[in-house]
């Protein structure tokens, strides 16, 4: 249950204490967490910019719908994916799996092939709605990581993405930002969200077994 519990103690924190910081030992579980995460292929098409510096952060907050939570939050996650896939892409995840696992050379090449030929039949759009899903995953990780060690976050899609991408440089790594994650310790008196109570869907049951 132990991770329920954590569940259970998370919410999307509404304001944080800014001189409350996260440790550096902590940003880097979040991150290996997220890094875990199971994506398509196993091609991992996503990237995490950690920023901690407050002068990036006042050029992004611009573009936030939450500029208190951007300002304050102790670290902010940019979750970046891929802006398309491209058989170099492919290759250079492939050629590291196959050498960290001691696999002949070659040893994906019939799935590899196969997989470059799906995505050659469609358009870079598609690719990026694709790369981006796989972003969540991590995402998802990343917070319940985050909970369990009593760190408080707030995933946000509230943001104009080409502000982000352009103080980032996303581009230059041929990324585009798909959400964000603000990280830090909760201001207990102005977050008004975490003393109210979690409240279960009340349309329908969550889960309908057949």
């Amino acid at each position: 249950m132990a991770l329920i519990e954590d569940l259970q103690w998370r919410h999307a924190t509404k304001a944080y204490d800014p001189t409350k910081k996260v440790s550096k030992e902590d940003i880097e579980k979040i991150v290996e967490a997220a890094r875990l995460a199971p994506t398509s292929s196993g091609l991992q098409p996503f990237r995490i910019i950690v920023v901690e510096s407050q002068a990036v952060r006042e050029r992004l907050i611009a573009g936030a719908l939450n500029p208190e939570c951007m300002r304050d939050c102790s670290h902010l996650l940019v979750f970046a994916a891929w802006d398309k896939y491209t058989e170099e892409r492919i290759d250079t995840i492939y050629n590291r799996t196959t050498e960290e696992r001691e696999l002949p050379e070659g040893r994906f090449n019939s799935y590899t092939d196969m997989i470059k030929k799906l995505y050659a039949s469609q358009t870079e759009e598609q690719h990026f709605v694709h790369t981006a899903k796989q972003s969540y995953i991590g995402l998802g990780l990343a917070l319940a990581q985050a909970a369990e060690l009593r760190v408080d976050t707030t995933p946000a899609e509230g943001f104009n993405n080409q502000i982000v991408d352009e103080v980032l440089d996303l581009a230059s790594l041929g990324l585009k930002s798909v959400s964000l994650m603000y990280v830090g310790y909760r201001d207990a008196e102005k977050d008004w969200l975490a003393p109210m109570k979690k409240v279960r869907n009340p349309m329908e049951e969550f889960a309908i077994y057949k």
